[in-house]
Parts: structure tokens; sequence; C-alpha cells
């Protein structure tokens, strides 16, 4: 949630051939499965056909690779992501529906939804079974839509990722034993480590990613920094702990955090250098301060944008929710109602940001 304080020429195995396959055919048949859903949801009516006009952005870019420094197609193209993020669902579950995912998919245009499930706080760790068939079915409704979902382990506190080991390993088993044969997910491991050494994320991540591989060795990976995924700097560290000491794993990404109010020069910076030596996705990021309150540096936030757009740089915004908070995008009551798409129902941020999805 919020920081307290963020060779391809050898040949393919049989196996994998069959695997890739699968993939592909299910990203192409998503742009045909999506139809009857992205039309507009009236209240007690059924959504009704529509043709797309374009493939949906898992149709169109099928199975996702890590390829040097950057996310790639399954052409080999580098591509960026631009999404939308969960809040927790233990509170806000009424804020993922058919109507709120049709708006995301068709009126902002998104690429992925990032579902986040919390380890604690009322989450996972009260209801394993049943937050893990919640989580899934988001995901579900994400890929119908035609959108990436990224599976987001949402620990938090306590801000070692270890403390959950043996929750994380029977998640992402359940997580990737449903998804091996599917396109579109990307698995989080670890939200935003805080209070401990990036040596103990790394050994994390080199237990949670054999799990995953067993079950799914295509998808890619996003590991968690230092910091509140920060690469370090909220700790007084910088990159160069994970540039020196690298997660022992192909196909990965390494996350950051940002928000735009509090996260100045330094996380700017540390993000630029980063992105030049490490392949990194932005699973978070706020144009408030890093409690996701206040008021909103679209100065500051735009100059983060303008960063990724330029390295192509995937992101996911917090959040997708009616939380009272300046950084969730619904004005409060909103998931109460059956009106979704449009600027009406969105606080300020939730209009920035819609529009920036769009462009």
């Amino acid at each position: 949630m919020y920081q307290r304080t963020i060779s391809p020429t050898e040949p393919t195995p049989t196996a994998d051939r069959r695997r890739f396959t699968r993939k592909a055919l299910l990203a192409a048949s998503a742009l045909g499965v999506v139809t009857a859903l992205l039309a507009p949801v009236r209240a007690g009516a059924a959504p009704a056909p529509a043709a797309p006009t374009a493939a949906t952005p898992l149709a169109a870019n099928g199975q996702l690779s890590v390829c040097g420094r950057q996310l790639c197609n399954a052409s080999g193209q580098a591509v960026a992501l631009n999404g939308m993020s969960t809040h927790g669902t233990q509170w806000y579950a009424q804020c993922v529906t058919d109507g709120s995912l049709n708006a995301l998919a068709t009126d902002w245009r998104a690429d992925v939804l990032r579902v986040s499930t919390y380890v604690q706080e009322g989450g996972y760790e009260t209801d394993p079974a049943g937050f893990t068939a919640r989580a899934q079915k988001f995901i579900d409704a994400a890929h119908a839509r035609g959108m990436y979902a990224v599976i987001d382990w949402h620990m938090l506190t306590p801000g070692d990722p270890n403390a959950n080991l043996a929750r994380a390993k029977t998640f992402f088993t359940a997580m990737a034993k449903k998804y091996k044969d599917h396109p579109g997910v990307l698995y989080e491991i670890a939200n935003e480590p805080s209070g401990v050494s990036w040596s103990a994320i790394k050994s994390y991540s080199e237990q949670i990613i054999p799990v995953i591989r067993a079950q799914d060795p295509d998808a890619v990976v996003l590991v968690g920094t230092r910091a509140w995924s920060s690469f370090g700097v909220s700790e007084g560290s910088n990159e160069s702990e994970v540039v020196n000491n690298p997660v022992r794993a192909s196909n990965i990404m390494y996350t950051f955090h940002f928000y735009a109010a509090s996260h100045r020069e330094a996380y700017l910076s540390a993000l630029d250098r980063a992105s030049d030596k490490l392949p990194v996705f932005v699973t978070e990021f706020g144009t408030q301060n890093y409690a996701g309150e206040g008021a909103n540096d679209f100065a500051m936030s735009q100059r983060y944008l303008d960063l990724m757009k330029r390295k192509k740089i995937s992101w996911t915004n917090w959040n997708y929710s009616d939380d009272h908070r300046s950084g969730a995008v619904f004005k409060t009551g909103t998931c109460n109602g059956s009106t979704w798409a449009g600027t009406g129902v969105l606080k300020e941020a939730g209009v920035w940001i819609r529009d920036r999805i769009r462009q």
C-alpha cells in the first residue's frame, strides 16, 4: 500500500512449445471473448455485445518476457503497460466489479490491473482459500477484458517478506498452477519490504521464484526492493546494492514505488539510474504524499511519467477504489453505485491519471 515514512537462439523444449502455443491461443481468444463483456453495464441489464475496434492489450502482445532491461511482447518488441492497482480486497472488493472493469478496459483504456492481496491487516492470513479465490476471480475478470494482471502479494507489515515465506509458497503455488498456461499474468512476490536487508529480500526471492517456475516457467516475476520498494533510498541506500548483488533468476524485473509529493529528486534520480542497469516495473505510485493523502503534485508526477515513457517503464497507479484519501481515484460512495465511466465519478487524481492512461 503506502510507504509509512515505497539464449533466444537455443531450441525450445517440446513441453515449452506446447505451453507457449496454448498461451498464445488464449491471448488471441481474449479478443473474441471480450466482445460480450466490454459494453457498459446498466443497472439490472446484461452487457450488450459490441465489436471491439482494436485488439486488446493481451491479444495484441501475448506472452510477455524480459529482454535486456525491457518488458517485451511475444514478438520481442519493448512494451510499457499502464494501468491501475486495486486497493486491499478485504476492504474494497465492491470496487472491482463487471462495471468498474468494463470502464477500466474501455473508457480508461488500461493495459493492466494489479490485484492486491494483503497478507495481514484482515487479509490472506485470515482466510487463505477465500482470498486466493477472490484474487483469481478478479484476475479472470481482467483477462476476460483483455487486460494483463499483476498478482500482488501485498506484504506490508511485517516488512520482512521472510516472515510470510510459508504463506507465500502456498499462495504462489496455487496461482502458478492455475495460470501456468495463461499469458496474462505477472507475479509480484513482495510488495514493499522494509526494515530488512537486501540480502534477506534476495534470499526470499530465490526461494519463491522456483516455486512459481515449477508450475509456470514462462511468466515475468516482479521482485520488491528494499525500503518500501525504493531501491533502498528511503533507508539511506541506493540501487547499487541490487546492481552489485542481483537475484539469481532470469525473466525478472525489480519494483519501484513513489509518491510524488513526498519523493523528490533523490527518488527520481534513483529510478533513472536503476533503469539504466536493471529491468524495472513501477507497480505502485501516487500523486500525493507517501500516505496517499493530501494535495496532488501533478508537476512532479509528470516528471516521473515523462521519464517512464521515455524509458518504456511499465506502471500501475494506486488505487482503483473510493477510499476517502485523495489517492483513491473514485469519489467516496462511487463503489456503492452503478456509474463508473467518465470523469464525473472521479476525484482530481482520478481525472488526471485516467487522462494519462488514455494517452
